[in-house]
């Protein structure tokens, strides 16, 4: 057959496609790491510099590239860096001043503290779990965790244009002022978060509770946000991040793996997210 009426059969190409990255195709090793949730790229990078790594049997170098086929190891010990079949991400409710991971003592071992949020998932599903924008300590409520380095990557990212929704708690009401203040949106870096709505809902004694919605917003802005209005903040739990809600049904300290819908929903390009 001919060029010509080869490319004919095939029919014309969409425009603008990219092409599908070829399977086994050689990725730069820190990217593979950080994908399976090994390292981040820093730390593997570090690695690299520190002569821990190796593909082959030959020391690894900044900018090597590998393939499924590669045998990697760190500190003389194989690594598993292949892709992963499918991303996963978990929905975790962290209670207010609960830790996501055991401190480490000066000492350099374990501190006094257990049974950590991130050390409760399944090992199963990463030796590494990554959380993404994640909440003060003092504070709580969704929290969203990946063991895929890249997938955290591309969720980080995704954070500057989803929108939140945060349970503020201060002390007293906020007057119309404070409340214009807060929908202005100003922090102190001299940026503004996109604020959608901030409503009163509720409250029991000198305390208030009140609902913000924003777009690209973390629990340390927000905390930030009233407080420069003069408000007394005394919890800030993330009740809503982009298309997931925290269930009633979900206790605090409880977690779940999101579905494959919910992924999608997320980053609709994520391996394994529903199509």
């Amino acid at each position: 057959m001919r060029r010509g009426a080869r490319a004919a059969h095939r029919g014309p190409r969409r425009a603008g496609a990219a092409p599908k990255e070829r399977a086994g195709a050689p990725e730069r090793l820190q990217k593979v790491l950080a994908r399976a949730g090994l390292a981040s790229r820093r730390e593997a990078e570090a690695w690299i510099r520190a002569g821990r790594l190796t593909i082959n049997g030959v020391p690894a170098t900044l900018g090597a590239r590998v393939t499924p086929h590669d045998k990697v190891q760190l500190d003389g010990r194989a690594v598993r860096a292949q892709r992963p079949a499918a991303a996963r991400a978990f929905l975790c409710h962290r209670s207010p001043g609960e830790p996501l991971r055991t401190p480490v003592a000066a000492d350099g071992g374990a501190g006094a503290e257990r049974g950590a949020l991130l050390e409760r998932l399944p090992r199963r599903a990463g030796r590494r779990f990554i959380s993404v924008s994640p909440m003060p300590r003092i504070d709580g409520g969704l929290e969203l965790v990946t063991p895929d380095g890249a997938l955290a990557l591309t969720l980080q990212r995704a954070v500057r244009t989803l929108a939140s929704e945060f349970s503020v708690r201060v002390r007293g009401e906020l007057s119309e002022a404070q409340l214009a203040g807060v929908n202005a949106g100003l922090l102190d870096r001299g940026v503004a978060l996109a604020v959608e709505r901030c409503e009163s809902a509720g409250g029991e004694g000198a305390n208030r509770w009140y609902t913000l919605a924003a777009r690209g917003a973390s629990g340390k802005d927000v905390r930030q946000l009233f407080e420069r209005q003069g408000a007394l903040v005394s919890r800030v739990l993330r009740t809503r991040f982009g298309p997931l809600a925290l269930e009633r049904t979900l206790a605090r300290g409880q977690f779940r793996e999101l579905t494959p819908e919910e992924l999608a929903a997320l980053v609709p390009e994520a391996p394994g997210a529903a199509g």
